[in-house]
């Protein structure tokens, strides 16, 4: 997950879809359309076998694009699946341990920062990158306000990476690059686009190529 780019990357975060099919063909599609840095795959309510399943399937072919391919929660199916890291929402305890056990062999990436106060307490524990906004935070067209504004303190002030939750709509993508954070997560602007995740994937760069703001070398 390295800033290849001089401006913000996309992550995509899997839809909930029942058939693993359906989903490896929709997450073909999107890795066809451009610059994805990873892909967050959700357990969402699968059981553990099950989701052990979807990784395995799911995780080459993420892998094969060119990105980083991210566990939600579940290390033993994360290290199964050889997968290049986790994500870790739940406790400050869990995704310490994490850190400590997988650091460097696996990515360790921390969500459920809903403030300033706790993502400070996430950062001293040196995770490779702070999500800001939940992966099925994407119910309006724009990205939350409240993200934008904590990504925006955030890479102001903090050398650890963020990713920004976007809206449903692939315009919200420069709104997060605008607030100076490095990547910016999408689920439905890209797997419920009308006219295909490989198109919505193509705009978001193309978009992101014209107008994000520029890093510093």
């Amino acid at each position: 997950m390295s800033a290849l780019n001089d401006r913000c990357r996309l992550v995509l975060i899997l839809p909930d879809l029942a058939e693993d099919a359906m989903l490896a063909e929709q997450l073909s599609a999107a890795l066809e359309g451009g610059d994805v840095a990873s892909v967050i795959v959700p357990q969402y309510d699968l059981a553990e076998q099950a989701f052990q399943a979807r990784a395995e399937k799911l995780v080459p072919i993420i892998q094969d694009a060119g990105a980083a391919a991210m566990i939600c929660g579940d290390t033993r199916v994360a290290g199964r699946a050889k997968a290049d890291g986790l994500h870790m929402a739940g406790s400050l305890e869990e995704l310490g341990e994490a850190i400590e056990k997988f650091t460097p062999k696996l990515m360790v990436g921390a969500g459920a920062a809903a403030d300033r106060h706790k993502a400070l307490e996430v950062g001293e524990l040196r995770p490779d990158y702070i999500f800001f906004g939940k992966l099925e935070g994407d119910i309006k067209p724009e990205a939350h306000p409240k993200n934008v504004a904590l990504g925006e303190w955030w890479a102001a002030m903090v050398e650890i990476p963020c990713i920004v939750m976007g809206g449903t709509d692939v315009s919200s993508a420069l709104v997060v690059a605008e607030a100076g954070a490095e990547f910016v997560a999408m689920r439905l602007a890209v797997f419920s686009h009308p006219e295909g995740p490989r198109t919505a994937v193509a705009q978001i760069n193309a978009l992101l190529d014209e107008k994000a703001p520029r890093f510093d070398a």
